[in-house]
């Protein structure tokens, strides 16, 4: 009787127990939805960063992952991960109770934690948020739940395409196609069964099969062998299948993806620019984002070239050179040098900026040509000058020579200082520095110099790419495309957002013909007879500052507009050992040259337009007298009438601004140059009568290359 008694009450509160677990359990169901937000590392994707032809890669970044659909990984991949992991995994639901008990059991006891877990648990835990890798008791539990119900509302297939997705599988690789490439250099398609056995084999111990040896590498065989057997027991391999199986060859693995060379300034200039564009550095290092660029790989190859092959080796390690190449018609900047990334966090293309010196005479001139002006027009190319806004401070030709009144073909030929002085105060500096800001150069930067009577000689500060931008606009007809470095833009779902620059007008079609032809004429018989290309005509400009300290040739084709500026850290006088002080028709002018040879090699050669019909574009007429400075004596005739003076009343100012430095962003993309406003006229650039080619030295043509 009291056994029965006994019994009853022990069934009674069985059933109670029972019963309050059934409770509990789904107040716990019905508490514990599934996440509605995943965990980024596990939907992360890495971007791929390519040259302009779309398949060779110039970088990655961030997450080493790339999903696939599930029809896309072969079916004994699949079969491979379901025998190694969840050999039930198409009939359980969701959780394995024989393996979340022994789990349980290990968390109870402080053991370590036993493996069970099914592909359906190992997805949630890994996939989504608010579930964390702590082995608590509720934590298990939560992920049984989510498990569950994940596997009642979405498919199998569903669960497994994500599961192969998110995985690590050591060697950096997140996911199956990322593991196929990092183990076999292959697309995951393309593996075979013992591949993809291995893929399997390496989910269990990522790190230690990675790149086994020695007696992690017996581990590996033995964990594939293993799952090689696995398949045959579940049908997905038979056992002569099973038999001919081999231990794959794995392939070498690679080291972090390491930048060299200049790519980690293409890269900076990517980023800058996609951030620019909206893109935040979180879509960058794990949207997925295919990134095309406008580097051209071979043109990137041949500015590093031109400027080794020129530069002497005794060149001081303070002297810095850059190079830009910009396609007029697109904006898209093709190439550029920016020195050694080894030696400096900015480079001498985007980020370094240095006062533009001659080189700033055809916006100058640009500007006139579309406000009434042109090539007849007569300047005062006497010197000094002394301007209304600041007598004190004359304005002085190199070597204080004069030139009389001249016109404006002469004027930039030769270079003359004061004749563009005078045509600054003619056209107005207020146009001029509207033309250069419409040609690219940013505002901000010619503010602090544009009411010095010296602006048209180049005080203001600009990059190399700024510059060749600027020089593109008159080759591209006078209207100018905004510079970039990013061609197109493809997330992870396939949307691809092509790059339209904006384009500005910014000369009439005839102002750019006409100042393309004096500016062929510093090319032809100027200060830049240097850069002379064989085969094709040349526009372009020197540009030498005060002592030396920046020296430049910018000069383009109809196809390609290119910058090339060489200064030292210190902002003291270029100088090199065996050439001497540096003018912009020496040295830049001869790695100009140098690159273009080989960017024009087997390119159409295309003409320029045709100048106005004021005598200048007459096949008959003379070119204007070079002046050598052999001949320092020589003074041009002039009338009676003619503006004159003796010199200067006291010496020229001297002003020189900061080194660059590389500081911070000004919105263009590269840090900006710290430069101070001049308290006074800044020094005046020199005129260029150096006539190219080092001192003493017979200038040599250099051959195309490639």
């Amino acid at each position: 009787m009291r056994k029965r008694r006994l019994l009853r009450r022990l069934s009674i509160a069985v059933g109670v127990g029972i019963l309050l677990g059934v409770v509990l359990f789904g107040i716990a169901w019905a508490m514990t939805p599934i996440p509605d937000s995943t965990q980024k590392q596990a939907t992360a994707q890495g971007s791929v960063i390519y040259y302009r032809d779309g398949k060779s890669v110039l970088a990655r970044q961030g997450v080493d992952r790339r999903n696939v659909e599930l029809a896309k990984v072969p079916r004994h991949v699949r079969d491979a991960v379901i025998a190694a992991e969840n050999r039930s995994f198409y009939q359980d639901a969701g959780i394995s109770i024989k393996g979340t008990g022994r789990a349980l059991w290990s968390t109870i006891t402080g053991q370590q934690l036993q493996g069970g877990s099914t592909i359906t648990q190992q997805l949630v835990r890994n996939y989504y948020s608010g579930l964390s890798q702590e082995r608590t008791l509720t934590r298990k539990f939560k992920e049984i739940m989510i498990a569950i119900k994940v596997d009642q509302s979405k498919t199998k297939d569903w669960v497994l395409e994500q599961y192969l997705n998110t995985i690590y599988f050591g060697r950096g690789a997140n996911g199956v196609q990322a593991a196929a490439q990092a183990y076999f250099g292959k697309d995951v398609d393309k593996l075979n069964v013992a591949e993809g056995a291995y893929l399997a084999a390496v989910i269990q111990q990522p790190s230690r099969f990675a790149d086994p040896k020695g007696a992690d590498l017996a581990a590996a065989q033995a964990r594939w062998q293993a799952v090689i057997d696995a398949m045959g027991q579940t049908g997905a391999l038979d056992a002569q299948q099973v038999t001919a199986q081999r231990f794959p060859k794995l392939a070498k693995a690679k080291k972090p993806f390491v930048l060299k060379g200049q790519a980690q300034y293409m890269l900076d200039q990517v980023t800058a620019e996609l951030n620019r564009r909206g893109y935040s550095d979180e879509d960058i290092n794990s949207g997925g984002l295919r990134v095309v660029t406008t580097f051209d790989k071979k043109l990137m190859k041949a500015a590093g070239r031109a400027v080794k092959s020129v530069l002497p080796e005794a060149t001081p390690k303070k002297v810095r050179t850059g190079l830009a190449a910009v396609d007029p018609a697109t904006g898209e900047v093709v190439a550029f040098y920016g020195g050694d990334p080894e030696r400096s966090d900015y480079d001498n293309a985007f980020s370094a900026k240095v006062p533009a010196g001659s080189t700033f005479k055809p916006y100058t001139l640009a500007a006139a040509l579309d406000n009434g002006y042109d090539l007849s027009t007569r300047v005062d190319g006497n010197s000094p000058m002394r301007v209304a806004s600041d007598p004190k401070h004359p304005i002085p030709n190199d070597n204080g020579r004069s030139y009389g009144p001249i016109d404006l073909v002469q004027a930039t030929t030769n270079s003359v200082n004061t004749a563009f002085v005078d045509l600054g105060q003619k056209v107005g500096l207020d146009k001029v520095a509207a033309t250069a800001e419409a040609a690219g150069i940013p505002g901000q930067q010619l503010q602090p110099h544009q009411s010095a009577a010296s602006f048209p000689l180049g005080v203001a500060s600009v990059s190399a790419v700024q510059n060749a931008s600027g020089f593109s606009t008159l080759a591209n007809g006078g209207v100018h495309m905004e510079a970039h470095v990013v061609k197109s833009v493809t997330d992870a779902d396939g949307k691809k957002d092509v790059i339209k620059p904006a384009a500005t007008e910014v000369v009439g079609k005839q102002a750019a013909a006409d100042a393309i032809y004096a500016m062929q004429q510093v090319v032809e018989h100027g200060t830049g007879t240097a850069a002379r290309l064989y085969d094709r005509p040349v526009a372009g400009k020197t540009g030498t500052t005060d002592d030396s300290a920046s020296v430049w040739f910018n000069g383009f084709t109809p196809q390609l507009a290119v910058a090339v500026n060489m200064f030292r850290d210190d902002n003291k006088t270029v100088t090199i050992p065996g050439y001497g002080v540096q003018f912009g028709g020496q040295l830049p002018a001869q790695i100009w040259r140098a690159f273009m040879t080989e960017a024009m090699n087997g390119k159409p050669v295309e003409e320029f337009p045709e100048p106005s019909d004021r005598g200048f574009g007459d096949p008959d007429y003379s070119a204007p007298e070079r002046y050598d400075e052999d001949v320092p004596e020589w003074q041009p005739s002039r009338r009676p009438d003619d503006w004159q003076t003796t010199g200067p009343e006291e010496p020229e100012p001297s002003f020189s601004e900061p080194a660059p430095t590389g500081p911070p962003d000004d919105g263009s993309g590269a840090p900006e140059e710290t430069v101070a406003p001049p308290t006074q006229d800044p020094a005046v650039p020199s005129d260029e009568t150096d006539r190219g080619g080092p001192p003493d030295q017979e200038e040599t043509q250099p051959s195309p290359i490639g």
